[in-house]
C-alpha cells in the first residue's frame, strides 16, 4: 500500500522560557537566605553590580532606563507551572543541578507537605474533604494509621452521609501518588508495591521483586532464601539483586519530615497596626539593595563590538536583568503576602482560635496567579507579626467542622488552638475526655469526630485524659 507524503499547518501555543524569565522564577522560589547567596555570587562574577548603601527595597521603578527598558517586559510572567518552565532542567541559574526539591521540604512536617501537594491537586470539593481527613490519618512514618471504614464513619459524621468506602479508596490512591513515594499506605507491603510501581518499567528483574514483595514477604523476612530462589526462578546472585533492590527501598517514607526550629530567621515581611490599621510591607533589612556601577556604564559604547565593549554589555544586561528579577519577587511576595493576611486579620488581633480556613486556591483566584507560584511564593518565606514570626505557609488551613453557611467555617489550626485552650481551662481533678470535646467543641458549632479531636490533641503533645489524671 502506497503512503502519500503531504504537509499539514496546525496552530498552537507554547511557552518558550527565556534564561531571564527562568531567573525570575527560580528567585521567586528562594528563601532570604538562599537569595543573599545569590546575590552575593552575582556581585562577585559581576562587574557591573554594587551594593547600594544599606539594605532596603529593590523597586522595579530603580530598575528602568531608556536604554534597556524596551528589551524587558514591564511584567514577569513569573505566573507559570513549573512542568511549563522545568520539565527537566535545574530551578537556580548558572547550574546543571536538577531542582533541589529537598530544600523545599525541609523545615516542613509531613502533614505540611501533603497538604501543600493536595492544594495543586485538582479535586472536587467532597474529594478534598476526603483527602484532607486521610492526610489527618497518617502517622510521621508516612503510613494511613487508621482504618478505612474509620475515617469513612467519621466522615460521614461530618455531613458526608452515605459516603461508600469505596469512593474514600478512590481518593486514598490518588494520594498515594504523592511524594514522599510510598505515603498513605496501609502496610508495609503496599508501601513497599507503591514505591516499586514508581520505578522505570526498565528496572533489572523488577517484575521478580514486585511479585516478591507481594506474596513472600514473609519468606524474606525469615531469610529463607531456598524458598525464594525456588518460587522465583531465580539463581543466587539474581536473588541477591532482588533482595538488594527491595532493600533500597524506604520502609518509613515519612521520618525524612519533621518540624525543625531554633534556626535564625529573617523575616521577608512586616506586619503591624497603626492609626490606618493593618499594614503589611517588605522588611527592608532582609535583603541588599544592589546598584549599577556607574563608570562602568560610562564605559560602554553602543555600536563598538570589540571583545572587552561586549564583556561590558553582556554584563550589563545581566545585572539589570537580575535587579528585574528582584523587583518583580518583592512586588509578588508583597501582594501575596498582603491579600493572605486581609483573609486572616483575625488572627491577628485574636489569635489562633480565629484561623480562618485558607488553601492556595482562594490566593492564586485573588492576586490572579496559578496555584503553583502561591506555593513558590510562601514556601520558606516568612513575616513577623506582633504574634510573632510565622512562614506564610501557616495561614494555609483546611475546613474542618462548621455549620451550614461559610461563615461557619473552622479550620483546622483554629480548632487545635481551641482544644488546647479547653484542655488548659478543664478542671484539674475532672479533665475532659475526647468525647467531652466534641461535645464541647460542638457547642461552639464545630463539628468534628471523637477520632479527629484524638488526633489533634497528640499531635499538640497533650496526654490522654487518663493520662492527664494520673499526672495530676
Amino acid at each position: 500500500m502506497a503512503m502519500k507524503a503531504s504537509l499539514q499547518l496546525r496552530v498552537g501555543t507554547q511557552l518558550t522560557m527565556t534564561p531571564q524569565l527562568q531567573q525570575a522564577i527560580a528567585l521567586l522560589q528562594l528563601s532570604t537566605l538562599d537569595l543573599r547567596q545569590e546575590i552575593q555570587q552575582a556581585l562577585e562574577a559581576n562587574p557591573m553590580l554594587e551594593l547600594d548603601d544599606g539594605f532596603g527595597e529593590q523597586t522595579a521603578e530603580e530598575t528602568q532606563d531608556d536604554d534597556w527598558a524596551s528589551e524587558i517586559p514591564s511584567e514577569l510572567s513569573t505566573d507559570s507551572d513549573w512542568t511549563d518552565t522545568y520539565p527537566d532542567h535545574g530551578t537556580s541559574s548558572g547550574s546543571g543541578e536538577g531542582p533541589d526539591f529537598e530544600r523545599q521540604a525541609a523545615g516542613q512536617s509531613l502533614a505540611s507537605h501533603l497538604i501543600w501537594q493536595l492544594a495543586m491537586t485538582d479535586l472536587s470539593e467532597r474529594q478534598r474533604q476526603i483527602a484532607e481527613s486521610l492526610i489527618d490519618a497518617v502517622d510521621g512514618t508516612g503510613y494511613l494509621a487508621q482504618p478505612l471504614e474509620e475515617i469513612r464513619d467519621g466522615l460521614r459524621q461530618q455531613g458526608l452521609e452515605g459516603l461508600p468506602t469505596r469512593e474514600v479508596e478512590q481518593v486514598l490512591l490518588r494520594l498515594q501518588q504523592f511524594e514522599p513515594t510510598g505515603v498513605f499506605a496501609r502496610d508495609l507491603r503496599e508501601c513497599l508495591m507503591l514505591q516499586l510501581a514508581a520505578l522505570p518499567d526498565d528496572t533489572p528483574l523488577l517484575p521478580q521483586a514486585r511479585r516478591l514483595v507481594r506474596q513472600f514477604l514473609e519468606a524474606l523476612a525469615g531469610d529463607d532464601r531456598r524458598l525464594l530462589k525456588r518460587r522465583l526462578g531465580l539463581d543466587d546472585e539474581a536473588l541477591e539483586e532482588v533482595i538488594g533492590l527491595i532493600r533500597s527501598l524506604d520502609p518509613r517514607p515519612g521520618s525524612e519530615f519533621a518540624e525543625v526550629g531554633g534556626n535564625y530567621i529573617t523575616p521577608d515581611l512586616l506586619a503591624r497596626h497603626d492609626e490606618r490599621g493593618w499594614r503589611v510591607e517588605l522588611n527592608a533589612d532582609a535583603l541588599p539593595r544592589l546598584r549599577i556601577q556607574p563608570d562602568y556604564v560610562a564605559l560602554v559604547r553602543r555600536a563598538d563590538k570589540s571583545h572587552d565593549n561586549q564583556f561590558l554589555k553582556d554584563h550589563l544586561q545581566e545585572a539589570r536583568w537580575l535587579m528585574k528579577s528582584l523587583a518583580s519577587r518583592n512586588d509578588t511576595l508583597l501582594r501575596v503576602g498582603r491579600e493572605i493576611m486581609a483573609r486572616q486579620i483575625d488572627f491577628l488581633e485574636q489569635g489562633e482560635e480565629a484561623m480562618r480556613p485558607l488553601i492556595l486556591a482562594d490566593i492564586a483566584q485573588a492576586v490572579d496567579m496559578h496555584e503553583s507560584t502561591i506555593s513558590r511564593v510562601t514556601t520558606q518565606k516568612f513575616i513577623h507579626t506582633p504574634r510573632g514570626v510565622f512562614e506564610l505557609k501557616f495561614f494555609f488551613s483546611s475546613h474542618v467542622g462548621g455549620g451550614e453557611g461559610e461563615g461557619d467555617a473552622y479550620s483546622s489550626t483554629a480548632i487545635r488552638a481551641r482544644i488546647r485552650k479547653l484542655v488548659q481551662d478543664e478542671p484539674p481533678r475532672k479533665p475532659l475526655s475526647d468525647s467531652r470535646l466534641v461535645d464541647l467543641l460542638a457547642e461552639d458549632g464545630i463539628r468534628v469526630a471523637r477520632r479527629t479531636v484524638a488526633k489533634y490533641r497528640e499531635a499538640l503533645g497533650i496526654p490522654s485524659s487518663s493520662d492527664r489524671k494520673r499526672f495530676r
